[in-house]
């Protein structure tokens, strides 16, 4: 049975969409600007998201909660796939490197609480 997809407007836009993205970030130095950007957000999005949860002490371990299982999501999209021969996708690396940016502020707060 062969199950193909129809061509409908929207599904011609997500192509032509993901293809211009890629398209796109296929610049050597775009894409390189893309990882430190995502990295650099996740910094700043894990700061954000410890300081405000910490200010009222009442969401903290719902924070944490979230963002567990927003890293061990990312962590299974990407390492469930593991394909050494070709890179990986623009979208996917994206994710993870936000993950890294978010896990690298949780351990500089953690030595700020520390000291």
């Amino acid at each position: 049975m062969n199950m193909a997809m129809q061509r409908t407007r929207l599904s011609t836009l997500a192509n032509v969409t993901s293809s211009r993205f890629n398209s796109f970030f296929s610049n050597p130095w775009r894409r390189i600007s893309l990882r430190i950007i995502c990295v650099l957000f996740g910094t700043f999005a894990g700061q954000a998201i410890v300081t405000t949860a910490g200010q009222t002490a009442q969401w903290d371990v719902t924070a944490a909660g979230l963002l567990v299982l927003f890293t061990e999501a990312i962590s299974r999209i990407v390492y469930r796939q593991s394909s050494l021969a070709k890179p990986a996708p623009i979208l996917r690396e994206s994710f993870n490197l936000l993950k890294i940016g978010i896990t690298y502020s949780l351990f500089l707060e953690a030595f700020k609480i520390g000291s």
